[in-house]
Parts: structure tokens; C-alpha cells; sequence
């Protein structure tokens, strides 16, 4: 825990800031070729090779899963091999699947490409994006967060598009070579220079110790799973993760038929641009507010915009529910180590943001899935959009349950 009054967290001269520009690219190209970009690989992978897209569909879902379960192993990696090991091997492993992406020609390069994928999402995603800034703040811990998590959404906003006007210009191949170029070039001098724990903290590579150095107490993930305040975070959180894949992998497919193919992509720009402003918003006074209700607020308010969503065929009433939708889309990421960190506290954050990003990512896996299978039993969305405000709202009441402090 950061246990020092004497620490400005608010000067631009504390360190700390300097990790959170070091996060927030981490984010950026993190999500930018590991989640958004996986749309233009699909589409030029099929060009230029003939693969059927279930092959390539197939690859991303290998990928998220294997992401979900190496994730699980992140306060061990941190132990042996330390924090900014760890990163640059995500790093290295994130640039040796672009590249491959670029040159492969067979399929197995493809799920070798992917599965070096998920090596990087272990080493530069969100649970050590989380570890690292809980480390470095206290007071201004929300607003940190939602900073390097603006990251995740620049990377599809920036990266997606300039990807794809690459790809227009001097092709595909050559487009991600030069994207993983710029890639290293501005992201590894930035970790090397400025990621670290707080000198306050033990330099033992582990990063488990107390600011005054002592050893901390050890913790399992057999304990957390008995821990109900984990429970009561995890499991809503991964609901509420699973309609929201749900909508967002549907989205276009939904809104094209009632508005058009162009005002259905603008509605999904309005709604990333809103997600930035909502995780922005909320930076500002989270650290303020009781991390759950906000969550249950968040929530609730989703449920709403998708309520509203399926009751209008009017243009501007669908663009505004989407934009609503997006402003809490981000924070969903967010509230885990908020809770985490007051609930379960600092020795078992890693391993307590490992396991739930673990669950929760299994979990919202089967989203799109769910959603794709409702439409095609009932013919429409009205039943797979209502079935995500259903879960939305169970999360909402499982979220405001306080089992009580428990330590893991």
C-alpha cells in the first residue's frame, strides 16, 4: 500500500504519471492488434489466402481463451521473472505475432501467430496494466486507471482505421511490418525508462511486499475462491462483459436494417468516443465515490440504453442509446481493481486480478455466441438484446451485495 501523506499524487512532477503514459500505450497497440485489429486480419487473411472465415474465427477464439487462461498465471510470472521482464516479453511476443501475421503462409503460422497473441495480452494486459498503477497510486488511483485504460479504446479508434488505410496504400503485409515497427520504436524505450515499482515499495522482483519492505503474507487462489467479496465482483462483472460482447459484436448487424450501413457506423464511432469520455468522466471524482454502486450505476445504465434501444426505430433515439450504451462501456474494466483493492486488499491483487480477468474474459467469450444463437431461434434481436438487460440488471443487484471484508 502506498502509505506516505508526504506524496503529491497530483503534481505532473510524481513518476507515477510517467507509468500511467507508459500504461496507456501498453493499452494502446495492446488492444489495437489484440482485439480490434482481429476484423482487418480476418478480412485480409481471406484475401490474400483464400482461408473460410470460420478458419480465422476460429484462430480469435483460440486466442481469447488461451489469453483467459495464462492470465490466471500472472502474480507467479511477476514473482520469478519481474515486472518489467514480464512486459517486454508481452512486447516481444505481441511484435513476433504481428510480424507473423505479415509473412505467415499456412495456417498453423496462424495459430502460432495467435497464441503468441495471448503471451502478450499475459504481459501487457489489463491485470498488469492494474497491478503496476495500484502500486503507484492511492488517492488518484481511479483517475489513473481510466487514463491508461483510454489506451485500449484509442488503440480501435487510431490503430483500426490507419491499419486499414495502410493496407489501402502499400498493402497488408507491408502495413503491419511498419505498424509493429512504430509499435517498438515508441513503446520500448517507454518501458524501459519508466516502468518500475515505487521505490517505497521492496525492489524484490515479486513486487508482494509491504511499502515498509517487509514480507507480505501469502495468499492462493484456493483462498479467493472461497472469498464472497471476490465473488460478488467477479461474477457480475463477467455478466455484464457478456452482454456487452453480445451488443457490440451485433451492433451493426442490428442497426443496419433500421438506420443504414453509414449511420450504423456512426453510431458505432459515437459509441468508442463515448467510452473515452465516460472513462474520463468517471477518472475525475471515482476515487471519491464506493467503486460498487458506481458499478451498479454503470450497469443499470446499460440496461437502460439497450431497454430504450429495442422500444425505438427512430434514428436519433438509437445513435443517443448507443452513445449512452458506450459511456460506461469502458469503466467495466475499471471497477475490478477499484474493488479489488479495497475489498481484498494489496498482497493477493495480483492473483485476484489474474483470476477474475480469467473468468470474467471464459465468461464473456460466449457472448456473441448467445446472442447469435437467440436471433436465429427467435428470427430478431427483441429476445437476445432483452436477455442482455436481464443480466445486466441481476449483475446490478449481485454487485450491491457487501458480503463483507474478507481477506484472501
Amino acid at each position: 500500500m502506498i502509505a506516505a501523506t508526504r506524496i503529491d499524487e497530483s503534481s505532473l512532477h510524481y513518476r507515477g504519471w510517467r507509468v500511467v503514459l507508459a500504461c496507456f500505450l501498453m493499452a494502446f497497440f495492446m488492444f489495437g492488434f489484440g482485439l480490434y485489429g482481429q476484423g482487418v486480419y480476418l478480412a485480409e487473411l481471406q484475401r490474400a489466402h483464400g482461408w473460410p472465415g470460420t478458419l480465422v474465427s476460429a484462430a480469435s477464439t483460440f486466442s481469447f481463451l488461451l489469453s483467459s487462461v495464462l492470465v490466471i498465471f500472472t502474480d507467479d510470472l511477476l514473482e520469478r521473472i519481474g515486472l518489467r521482464s514480464l512486459i517486454l516479453s508481452g512486447l516481444t511476443a505481441l511484435g513476433a505475432s504481428t510480424v507473423l501475421l505479415a509473412l505467415m503462409q499456412t495456417p498453423w503460422q496462424l495459430y502460432l501467430a495467435y497464441a503468441l497473441m495471448s503471451v502478450g495480452w499475459t504481459g501487457m494486459g489489463t491485470v498488469v496494466i492494474a497491478t503496476v498503477l495500484n502500486s503507484w497510486f492511492e488517492r488518484r488511483r481511479g483517475l489513473a486507471l481510466s487514463l491508461a485504460f483510454n489506451g485500449a479504446t484509442c488503440g480501435g479508434i487510431i490503430l483500426v482505421p490507419l491499419l486499414l488505410s495502410l493496407t489501402g496504400s502499400i498493402g497488408f503485409r507491408s502495413a503491419m511490418l511498419a505498424a509493429t515497427f512504430a509499435m517498438m520504436v515508441l513503446l520500448l524505450p517507454v518501458v524501459v525508462t519508466f516502468i518500475g515499482w515505487p521505490a517505497r515499495m521492496s525492489q524484490a522482483s515479486d513486487g508482494r511486499r509491504t511499502a515498509g519492505g517487509a514480507a507480505a503474507p501469502g495468499h492462493s487462489r484456493k483462498a479467493l475462491l472461497a472469498n464472497a467479496s471476490f465473488w460478488t465482483m467477479v461474477l457480475p462483472i463477467a455478466m455484464a462483459l457478456l452482454a456487452q460482447m453480445g451488443f457490440i459484436i451485433h451492433q451493426v448487424t442490428f442497426l443496419e436494417p433500421l438506420i443504414g450501413r453509414s449511420a450504423a457506423g456512426l453510431a458505432v464511432t459515437i459509441m468508442a468516443a463515448m467510452a473515452v469520455v465516460g472513462r474520463l468522466s468517471l477518472g475525475l471524482f471515482v476515487d471519491r465515490l464506493d467503486p460498487r454502486l458506481a458499478c451498479a450505476a454503470s450497469m443499470t445504465s446499460q440496461a437502460a440504453a439497450l431497454f430504450v434501444l429495442l422500444q425505438s426505430t427512430n434514428p436519433t433515439v438509437l445513435l443517443a442509446c448507443c452513445a449512452v450504451y458506450g459511456f460506461s462501456i469502458g469503466n467495466m474494466i475499471t471497477f475490478p481493481p477499484l474493488i479489488i483493492q479495497r475489498e481484498i486488499g494489496s498482497t493477493a491483487f495480483a492473483a485476484a486480478m489474474g483470476l477474475g480477468t480469467s473468468i470474467s474474459g471464459i465468461v464473456s467469450a460466449f457472448g456473441p455466441g448467445i446472442v447469435g444463437v437467440v436471433r436465429s431461434l427467435t428470427g430478431n434481436y427483441t429476445t437476445a438484446f432483452a436477455l442482455c438487460v436481464v443480466l445486466d440488471l441481476i449483475a446490478t443487484g449481485i454487485v450491491l451485495w457487501r458480503p463483507g471484508k474478507s481477506a484472501a
